[in-house]
């Protein structure tokens, strides 16, 4: 029996309906009705028909393109972890595919150690240490002179983009006064013997922001970065831990760290930041090291550390991070409410009534009572829980953290060649009092795919079906709204093509929409959006 298409809008409708340095690590071990709720749309089953044939073979030969393109770009940058970030940069701006592109540059990041071996041996486990004794590997992404150009350029606002902090016989302060960062008062604090601690360099400085715009499609959870000015001889922040994974960036001087194991299981990969710890609260550490210039240390979140400078020379680090809020509880954050008013309408054993006594047997006050009732009540609720699962909208909350992530997420730093095919390069310009070169058209014969590869996803509120994007996100985090477009429901099919077709180009005419003028007007939108770039600058018609 033939089995009929069904279009990507129909299943989005019923998605939420659905469900050789030296390297050192730390030896510790760490032993169907549709009512919304939180975003989320309850279940229903349905099964997914097949896709047109032509997407198909179109999505499974961009994928096997891809493989073959990986390959390629690991013969033509694998040897380039040694390089500059300048060059590095340069070359991966060459790297057609962003996927692989965020893999080199981690790579690049955490060189000599491999991807597998750190996030099999290190991630969210122990503290890992690369010692190089090459002070100039990390030249180029940020630097004692850029930041004094930063103030005497950028409105740099105290105790929004920058700190004034001290640390002094047990004492943790925060010195900022009102108003504009400037030169003259943030090296009189700087001379002082205040640390400084800039809370957004990537608003600031192109290189930060290109490379954490890079590494956030590695992680795929936002990256972000401080940076952290030392004078000799002071420390600026106490003791503590924080609620995302750290890589510590030696850029110049030298720093004395200490780390210390998280003080009790409750406090292993933790979900808020810690306050500040006195030296007796924290034990001894586990690891005691002077980073310098091209050294990296990484450490998990809930990991104790301090750094302090030596006498004799400044520290500038940079601190990347990544992976605040982004834990399979804060994933059943979303899921659980969901499900549960899921299964409160579709199974009546959540809908059955507590017992008439049971206030006198259970709660805290009961707790300690030897009552057979308690065990058969807790043993209910477990079975509960057990069946709660049946009703879980995953694939819902899935996408409701992805809106999430896409909001939190930098956007784009285009490189020369996407700035040129892309809305960014397009000719139209105000000349000789006129706007000109406002001819330019997409066509059913140009070839376009998505600027990046997790520049946008296709979402639903269980009403329409939104792309929401980065595009046009902020270098500050959230200043802007998250962005979003709705998606016609002729577009739907085409929209998801484009998405699984990345990183292949294809032709606008090849989009599986019914009309030609729904395959271009749905181009259009895309382009206009800074969504999509063509695979040769357009030229005015």
């Amino acid at each position: 029996m033939e089995k009929k298409h069904v279009s990507a809008f129909a299943l989005y409708q019923n998605a939420l309906l659905t469900s050789t340095p030296e390297v050192k690590t730390s030896s510790v071990k760490i032993t169907a009705k549709k009512r919304k709720e939180n975003g989320i749309q309850p279940p229903k089953s349905i099964k997914k028909t097949k896709r047109k044939r032509m997407g198909k073979q179109v999505i499974k030969a961009a994928q096997r393109e891809e493989r073959v393109e990986s390959l390629t770009e690991e013969v033509q940058c694998g040897e380039r972890s040694g390089v500059a970030l300048d060059a590095l940069l340069s070359d991966l701006a060459k790297v057609s595919n962003s996927r692989v592109r965020a893999s080199k540059l981690f790579q690049w990041l955490i060189h000599p150690i491999s991807s597998k071996s750190f996030f099999s041996d290190a991630w969210e486990k122990k503290p890992f240490l690369i010692k190089r004794q090459n002070p100039d590997y990390y030249t180029g992404l940020f630097s004692t002179a850029e930041f004094d150009r930063i103030l005497r350029r950028d409105d740099v606002q105290y105790g929004v983009n920058l700190d004034v902090t001290s640390y002094r016989n047990g004492k943790r302060e925060t010195h900022n006064p009102p108003g504009r960062a400037l030169p003259y008062t943030v090296w009189d604090f700087y001379e002082s013997g205040c640390s400084l601690r800039m809370l957004n360099p990537q608003a600031f400085s192109s290189t930060v922001w290109n490379v954490l715009s890079i590494l956030q499609e590695h992680f795929g959870s936002m990256a972000g970065a401080n940076m952290y000015l030392t004078p000799p001889g002071t420390q600026g922040f106490a003791p503590h831990y924080d609620d995302i994974e750290a890589f510590v960036v030696q850029l110049e001087g030298k720093k004395h760290w200490r780390v210390y194991n998280p003080r009790s299981k409750n406090e292993v990969l933790p979900v808020v930041s810690s306050p500040n710890f006195s030296h007796s609260e924290i034990g001894k550490p586990i690891l005691e090291v002077v980073l310098e210039a091209g050294d990296l240390l990484y450490f998990p979140r809930g990991f104790i550390h301090q750094g302090d400078c030596l006498s004799d020379a400044h520290s500038l680090h940079i601190t990347v991070s990544s992976y605040q809020r982004n834990s399979w509880g804060n994933l059943l954050a979303k899921v659980v409410p969901a499900a549960l008013e899921m299964a409160m309408e579709e199974d009546v054993d959540f809908r059955r009534g507590l017992p008439v006594d049971y206030l006198t047997y259970m709660g805290v006050q009961n707790s300690d009572k030897e009552d057979p009732r308690r065990a058969q009540f807790l043993s209910r609720i477990e079975g509960l829980m057990k069946k709660l699962s049946n009703f879980a909208p995953v694939d819902a909350a899935v996408d409701q953290k992805a809106r999430d992530y896409l909001h939190d997420c930098l956007p784009p730093m285009l490189t020369a060649e996407e700035r040129a095919s892309s809305v960014q390069g397009a000719p139209s310009r105000w000349e000789n009092g006129e706007a000109v070169d406002m001819g330019v058209a997409i066509s059913g014969q140009i070839r376009v795919r998505l600027i990046r590869s997790g520049i946008a996803r296709l979402c639903s509120d269980g009403e329409a079906i939104w792309l929401y994007y980065t595009a046009d996100n902020s270098r500050v985090y959230h200043k802007e709204e998250p962005k979003s477009v709705e998606i016609k429901p002729e577009h739907t099919d085409a929209m998801e093509f484009l998405i699984h077709a990345y990183p292949k180009f294809v032709t606008v005419g090849r989009l599986p929409c019914k009309l030609a003028e729904d395959k271009v007007s749905l181009a259009e939108l895309l382009f206009k959006r800074g969504l999509i770039h063509t695979a040769e600058p357009l030229q005015q018609s």
